[in-house]
């Protein structure tokens, strides 16, 4: 085996220039192909902690009741004898709006073992309005200590404290977006026009999700006053939830469902649009960068196969020292495990730096998430997908040529009839 490798580095070096440029492709095939599934899983990870900090992982939401009705059957014989008997047949759900009970429905949900955190949310518009200017709003209402326990709301506040808005009664949240069109800041009052009534309140802290349809029209006030200025006394609009571990939403979702008879959603469903565009995303970059390693591939099989067509005498040499087809075939096999161990080697260090690197270039984001650099995740499988990219290509690459090496007898090359 040593030997055969020897002479795998031997007809590799012959080539050494050819074997650079596949070199080459494989090394910047690997490492751009880590790089550009890092970039895209970075951002669809950071998306995806965006909307756990904000929507939670799961909602519970509208009650519902099932729609019956009863199919009867008559038997036979006469009809003082006729017995009959009755079936229910479910034809559908009605959905009552909201949450009847919540104090009830809150503690079931903490029956959940997976449940990490719930708060109960109530929902309306209401007309906001500062100095002269007035906008359409989403009033949200929140007891503060449960709503941080399914929400990043405390990283999210960009100017003033959660503390002064929590210590105050008539206090008010709102988005940077909102902020700006309203032209208020921390300790400004404004006007929500509710159902019935208008109330003032005091800004506490401004926040910014990074989701623009949020931070340019999303507010928070106590739960207490969202009752009174929204007109819901007893009801809630839902209640959202955080789990120990919220890749687990939809199953999660599906067992709440059944069991507290309310419309539960995970945000698995809530956020599919953007989850298969990430995906499709990923899908594409990993195809266009597996091209690079494709192409490196084809000119390694095109040394090869010159190496075989170059090498017919040594190759017929060998055959008659007694070498077997095998031999021949694991000599040219060798020298693309060379390349491709490199290559591979090589192009995870090129991958670590160039990560590196794109994780510090500078870019304001603001839309569906909030960042200020380009986001990338580390995952060890990137590594594995490029290498096993690279050793199919490689491998189809290697062994078509050390094929054809093989099939090469003796006699007919010293007799000028091989190849």
């Amino acid at each position: 085996m040593k030997l055969n490798f020897q002479i795998a580095l031997r007809f590799l070096f012959a080539k050494r220039r050819a074997m650079l440029m596949s070199l080459a492709g494989i090394v910047f095939g690997v490492s751009f192909f880590i790089v550009t599934q890092a970039q895209t899983s970075g951002f669809e990870d950071f998306f995806i902690r965006t909307i756990w900090g904000t929507n939670g992982a799961v909602r519970v939401q509208d009650q519902f009741q099932h729609t019956v009705t009863t199919l009867v059957a008559e038997g036979e014989g006469d009809a003082e004898e006729q017995v009959g008997f009755a079936v229910p047949l479910r034809e559908g759900r009605s959905y009552i709006e909201g949450i009847q009970q919540p104090r009830q429905v809150m503690e079931a949900v903490w029956e959940f073992e997976e449940v990490a955190g719930a708060a109960e949310v109530i929902r309306g518009n209401a007309r906001i309005t500062s100095g002269f200017r007035t906008q359409t709003t989403e009033v949200r209402g929140i007891h503060l200590n449960q709503y941080l326990s399914v929400s990043d709301l405390a990283n999210q506040v960009r100017y003033g404290e959660l503390q002064t808005y929590a210590e105050d009664p008539h206090g008010i949240l709102i988005g940077t977006l909102l902020a700006e069109r309203l032209a208020v800041d921390v300790g400004d009052s404004v006007r929500l026009q509710g159902v019935d009534e208008a109330r003032r309140y005091r800004i506490g802290a401004i926040f910014e999700t990074g989701v623009e349809e949020f931070d340019k029209a999303r507010v928070f006030i106590p739960l207490r006053e969202s009752r009174i200025l929204l007109n819901r006394p007893t009801t809630s609009s839902f209640i959202q939830i955080n789990l120990i571990d919220n890749d687990h939403a939809d199953r999660v979702a599906a067992h709440m469902q059944e069991t507290l008879n309310h419309h539960v959603v995970s945000w698995k469903t809530t956020e599919r649009t953007w989850l298969e565009v990430f995906r499709a995303l990923r899908f594409s970059s990993g195809i266009t960068m597996s091209v690079i390693i494709l192409i490196a591939g084809l000119g390694m099989f095109n040394t090869l196969a010159m190496i075989v067509m170059e090498r017919q005498r040594e190759i017929a040499i060998l055959r008659s020292m007694g070498y077997s087809r095998r031999d021949i075939v694991n000599i040219f096999l060798s020298q693309g495990a060379i390349v491709l161990a490199l290559g591979t080697l090589i192009g995870w260090a090129f991958a670590v730096l160039f990560t590196m690197g794109v994780e510090s270039v500078p870019i304001r984001i603001r839309g569906i998430i909030a960042t200020d650099h380009f986001m990338v995740h580390w995952s060890f499988w990137h590594y594995i997908s490029a290498a096993l990219i690279a050793s199919a290509v490689v491998f189809v690459a290697s062994y078509i040529p050390a094929r054809r090496a093989a099939r090469l007898e003796p006699g007919d090359i010293i007799r000028g009839t091989g190849g």
